[in-house]
């Protein structure tokens, strides 16, 4: 079990977290929120790549600073860019991040087989990393973050830039890893984590949001959502979340308490939900 206890973290006078307070089971979770709301400073801190100015981060019980090489043997992280040798192919390449974390070659050249096998990439893992697409690579860097079987795997904005085939693709590989292990997952795309992850953690303002189911959240907002024609202007309390297309042609979807002029309620989704709970942040 992770357990994230009172962490604030300052960098100077700026507060980039404030008593944040997590418990984290095996399972996926995604850490949803806008660029900059701290999703990067959280995930560095858990990899001990950052440390809180105030609280504590424990695994089972013992802090990880303590715990030290002990904790980050069980840990596999993807970071949002990692780096790779474009000469070498995926074979090549988990050998080497094998020997650097002191995998045995035995034990290393079958887990590399069964990673590749896992990740789709078995029919390619003699071929050149520099031929790869964007989420081939993706695909690579899950494997080298699982080559030691970690009991926590952290994904950084994974699927960032992959093409809607990739992220399906993408999704359903982290869902079979999570049967016994805790898989934390951060991004701002939405539809990557809503069919995938049993709990959603949000961030706003620098703070805990919530920590909740995606069907919680999408029910917070029942009967709030409604659809109105293009060109409807917005009243006092009336938000508009996003443009979409209806039977009749454009329409808006709207968060408001009561239902607007000529609006239709609509069940919520998760987008809806983020884009509602965000609506300061750039939004009417």
């Amino acid at each position: 079990m992770l357990s994230v206890e009172n962490v604030t973290k300052n960098y100077g006078k700026f507060t980039a977290l404030e008593d944040i307070s997590l418990t984290f089971t095996p399972g996926v979770y995604g850490l949803l929120a806008p660029n900059g709301a701290g999703k990067t400073t959280l995930i560095k801190m858990l990899t001990t790549l950052l440390f809180p100015t105030k609280g504590q981060i424990l695994w089972d019980g013992e802090d990880i600073l303590t715990l030290g090489a002990e904790y980050r043997g069980m840990l596999g992280y993807l970071p949002q860019q990692f780096g790779y040798y474009p000469g070498y192919t995926p074979r090549q390449f988990l050998r080497y991040a094998a020997a650097l974390q002191c995998v045995p070659k035995k034990e290393a050249d079958s887990r590399i087989d069964y990673l590749l096998e896992l990740v789709g990439l078995s029919d390619v893992m003699d071929k050149k990393l520099k031929k790869f697409s964007g989420g081939m690579l993706q695909r690579v860097g899950i494997a080298v973050a699982m080559l030691n079987d970690p009991k926590l795997l952290i994904l950084d904005e994974p699927t960032a830039g992959l093409d809607p085939r990739e992220r399906v693709r993408f999704r359903n590989l982290i869902h079979a890893l999570s049967e016994d292990r805790i898989v934390i997952l951060s991004t701002h795309i939405v539809s990557d984590i809503e069919t995938i992850a049993g709990q959603i953690v949000m961030l706003k303002d620098h703070r805990l949001y919530c920590c909740d189911s995606p069907i919680s959240i999408r029910e917070k907002f029942q009967g709030k959502i409604f659809e109105v024609p293009a060109g409807t202007s917005m009243g006092s309390g009336e938000y508009l979340l996003s443009e979409g297309q209806g039977e009749a042609g454009t329409v808006l979807r709207v968060f408001s308490d009561t239902c607007p002029i000529g609006g239709t309620p609509v069940e919520p989704g998760l987008e809806d939900a983020f884009l509602a709970i965000y609506r300061e942040e750039g939004r009417p």
